[in-house]
This record gives structure tokens, sequence and C-alpha cells, in this order.
């Protein structure tokens, strides 16, 4: 009778195991999809300026001319009308940051009165930021802003390069899956072969470091694919 009470107790902790497991990955996927990985064009309001940046062709490509564009704006006297700022980094300078690297943008001014762009070739995939610091007619900006992330030439490849790295991404992520599998199979028929009556063994704590275990690899697996997404 007391084997059984046991059993019961620790299948019915398997179980919550198996639900906290089974909700914190979907958790996962749902705020890995829900997050945005990439920018477009991110517009921010300044007092009474709205100033857009982003990239001049996206997405951006590693090695290939692009340039950052920057539109500051303010309300016109119609409503709805918005007019472009003139010498507006007269006192403001434009920072592109990479992880710990940055410099100072060469500003070029556009024909139309507010936009603004400075030429850049990005070097590294990933992702950057502009940091705008000064004023604009006695305005302090202080601001750090998105950009899209710069992505690696295969996003423009056609046709797709034979033994690319996709196809390998492909083949890693099943052979994981398969493991995940085995592991799991692996759990269940130790646990259905335990003996619980035993003193020296934590039938609970084990299968509680299993499953634990094998939700971090499953956490894994949906990045990795999630990642997949992303660079497509």
């Amino acid at each position: 009778m007391c084997t059984i009470l046991v059993k019961i107790i620790t299948h019915t902790h398997i179980l919550q195991i198996v639900n906290y497991s089974f909700f914190a990955i979907a958790g996962l996927v749902i705020f890995g999809f829900s997050f945005p990985f990439v920018y477009a064009h991110t517009t921010i309001e300044v007092g009474p300026y709205e100033i857009e940046v982003g990239w001049q062709d996206e997405p951006p490509v590693v090695g290939i001319l692009n340039a950052i564009t920057i539109d500051i704006r303010e309300p016109g006297n119609v409503e709805g009308v918005s007019m472009g700022i003139t010498n507006a980094f007269r006192n403001l300078d434009a920072t592109i940051v990479s992880g710990g690297a940055s410099k100072v943008l060469d500003i070029n001014t556009d024909p139309r009165p507010g936009h603004y762009y400075a030429k850049i070739i990005p070097t590294k995939t990933g992702s950057l930021e502009i940091k705008l610091q000064g004023e604009i007619n006695g305005i302090e900006i202080n601001e750090v802003i998105p950009v899209e992330d710069v992505e690696s030439t295969s996003v423009l490849d056609f046709p797709a390069r034979s033994g690319s790295s996709s196809g390998q991404e492909v083949s890693a992520l099943k052979n994981a899956v398969t493991s995940l599998q085995k592991d799991v199979s692996a759990i269940k028929s130790q646990v259905g072969g335990i003996d619980t009556r035993s003193g020296n063994f934590d039938a609970e704590t084990a299968y509680n470091f299993g499953v634990f275990g094998i939700s971090l690899g499953a956490a894994g697996v949906i990045l990795a694919i999630i990642a997949m997404v992303k660079r497509k």
C-alpha cells in the first residue's frame, strides 16, 4: 500500500513538472516570436520633435554600401502635417554603436528639409544602435535608437549555395530533436523501473533534474529554430 502511494505521489509530481516545463517552453516560443528581433524605421518623440531613424536600404547586408537615414520633423501649421527641421545637426551628433565599438557619423543633408543621412558599409552581422546627443533649438537630445539588424550576404544568395550553412543547421536541429526524444524515453524507462522502497535513491529528485535538463535542451532547440526563422 505504501509503495503504491509513493508511486502515485511520484507520478503526480511528474505530471506537474511536465506541465511546468511545457508552459515554460511554450512561453519561450511565444516571447521569442512576439519580441521583435529586427527593427524597421523607429520613430521617437523628443519635445516637439519627431525623430525617425533607420536604414536607407533594408535589410542591411554585410559588406554592401548603405546609409543611416535620420528624419527630424515638428508639427506644422496644419493639423496632421509636419515640417522638416533644417540645420538640425548644427549642435547635434549621431554616433553608431556596435557592442563596444562606436563611430561618429558624417551627416549629409538631403535636398528635402529635415532629411539627413550618413553612408556606411556594415562590416559584421548583428545589432546596431544610433546614439543622438546634443540639442535642437534649445531642446536637449540624448537618445539611443536601435536599427534593423545587419544580415549576412546569404539573404541575397540565389540560387542557394550547395552545402550552405542552412542545410547544416537543419540537420543539426534534427539530430538535437532525435536526441531529446531518446532522453525522454530513457527517463521514462528508468522511472518505471525504480524501486521506491530503496532508501538510497530519491526518484522524485532524479526525475526533476532529468526533466529540467531536457527542458533546457528543448529551449535551446526552440531558440535555434527562432534564429533560423529570423534570418529567413
